[in-house]
């Protein structure tokens, strides 16, 4: 018996295309592993015009392809660039283009604390060189706020220590926006909490603007602080017109909240420390500034009292410098009266040495004065006018003058005037052509009236007109000259002969 060469003969393995292969790869992976969680480091990403986002995850042994699509990244939380460790969580499946299996990725997370920490120092960088963690943004904190804003989990010891601790210190009113502090939601719920508080309105609203913000949240790792180091956050806390207190953590936690806020404060209850002061010690206080001051008034009373005992006696009596005062005013009133009679004294004895004028003198003398420049007024209008009338008589004259050569020169030029225009009209006739008729021409014209210069312009059966110096009449031609072919030279005219008539006008 021969034997057979298993290889050489028939066999029963079924046979697949390339597409059946690879379909039934595909289903076997997604099958085999639904959801997987892939830790690795993200190396060559790139983002094509699509908008997706393919990427390698590796580590020291291996590589895996990975896909994001375009409508999964923006909640990735994540900006994925090269060198970054993360765990990414999503199914397998395989691209049959290239024979190759892959992650279609729909959740990325930071692997390890290293690589939170690497970004959280990428990011307070790039933020602190826009200036957001500059000093001169910090504003004081209100003295004594009337509404303190709290920014917190309602749910909690946060909230129960800040409000116990204010209610030790100085009892406010507190309004409380609650909000998520760890999670996904958390970074848009906490900014959008701090943005709330600052579009309230100033006064006259129905939620009272609170005067001072506290942002609080216990401790825990750096995962679960994360939320504080969101660059939503930190925008929306550096964009408040409130001041605000970050309380994030423990004394030794730091987020980037803390460098953008006002203040920052170890603790929640320390931050409520910060927001208010202690009102025991203020009353305190104030009762010793009242001693202090009733102490200053009396003294300030007692020296006073002392100034002026000793001014008093230093003064004299009141009665006897009013009798001073009075003696005086008798011996000047007495001085004045004498003085008074005096001077009347003298203005007579002085009018009656002098000499009055009478008025009636004085009147006299002003007529007089009156009458003399009434004359020399007089005197001198009768020669004014006579001047006048003299430069009268001589302008008449010469405008008598001058309209008689006005009108002799107006004369000679309309003479003149004549003389040229009968001239002209006597040589405009010898130059008109009813002149030349006269000598026995004639003008010969065509139907439409128009001269007629050769008689190559006719032809046989033309009807023309000739003009003589008495009249028109009408003929027609019988015979004439052949016409010329186009485009030929007129024919020249003979000096002299007696076939061509020359031109009459």
């Amino acid at each position: 018996m021969d034997n057979i060469d298993p290889a050489s003969g028939p066999s029963n393995v079924p046979e697949f295309t390339v597409s059946e292969l690879s379909f039934a790869l595909k289903r076997e992976i997604e099958t085999a592993f639904p959801r997987v969680r892939v830790r690795g480091e993200i190396s060559q990403p790139s983002f094509p015009r699509s908008g997706h986002c393919y990427f390698r995850l590796k580590d020291e042994n291996a590589v895996l392809d990975g896909v994001a699509w375009k409508t999964t990244i923006p909640r990735l939380g994540l900006k994925i660039e090269e060198g970054m460790e993360v765990i990414a969580t999503g199914k397998l499946t395989t691209y049959a283009g290239s024979s190759r299996y892959q992650i279609i990725v729909e959740r990325l997370e930071l692997a390890g604390e290293g690589a939170l920490l690497k970004l959280l120092e990428d990011r307070r960088k790039r933020l602190q060189a826009e200036g957001l963690f500059d000093l001169d943004r910090k504003r004081p904190l209100p003295f004594l706020p009337e509404v303190v804003g709290v920014v917190t989990s309602p749910s909690g010891a946060v909230i129960r220590d800040i409000l116990h601790r204010l209610a030790d210190r100085f009892p406010r009113h507190v309004l409380v926006w609650p909000v998520a502090v760890q999670g996904e939601k958390a970074a848009a719920e906490v900014a959008a909490a701090i943005a709330g508080f600052n579009r309230l309105p100033g006064q006259g609203g129905p939620v009272p603007r609170p005067d001072i913000l506290i942002v609080a949240r216990g401790g825990g790792s750096l995962e679960d602080l994360w939320a504080f180091n969101e660059e939503i956050v930190v925008r929306a806390a550096a964009a408040s017109t409130i001041p605000l207190i970050s309380a994030v953590g423990h004394e030794t936690d730091t987020t980037l909240i803390d460098f953008v806020s006002d203040r920052r404060a170890p603790t929640p209850s320390a931050a409520a420390e910060m927001a208010v002061p202690v009102r025991a010690d203020l009353m305190g206080q104030t009762l010793d500034f009242g001693k202090r001051t009733m102490a200053c008034m009396n003294r300030v009373l007692r020296e006073a009292n002392l100034a002026v005992s000793g001014l008093a006696r230093g003064l004299g009596d009141p009665l006897r410098l009013i009798e001073e005062r009075q003696q005086r005013l008798d011996v000047s009133g007495e001085r004045l009266a004498l003085a008074t009679r005096q001077l009347v004294e003298r203005r007579g004895h002085a009018l009656a040495a002098a000499r009055l004028v009478s008025p009636v003198a004085v009147l006299v003398a002003k007529r007089q004065a009156l009458v003399a420049e009434a004359r020399v007024l007089e005197g001198a209008m009768r020669r004014y006018v006579g001047d006048t009338r003299q430069k009268i008589e001589r302008t008449t004259d010469r405008v008598e003058q001058y309209g008689e050569r006005l009108r002799r020169c107006g004369i000679e030029f309309l003479a003149h005037g004549l003389r040229q225009v009968d001239q002209l009209g006597k040589l405009l006739e010898s130059y008109s052509f009813h002149s030349v008729l006269n000598r026995g021409f004639a003008l010969v014209r065509d139907q439409d009236g128009h001269p007629i210069m050769t008689a190559s312009a006719t032809h046989a059966g033309d009807t023309i007109g000739i003009e003589f110096a008495d009249g028109r009449v009408g003929a027609k031609v019988t015979d004439g000259l052949a016409a010329a072919p186009r485009g030929a030279a007129p024919p020249r005219r003979r000096e002299g002969g007696s076939g061509n008539q020359g031109s009459l006008l």
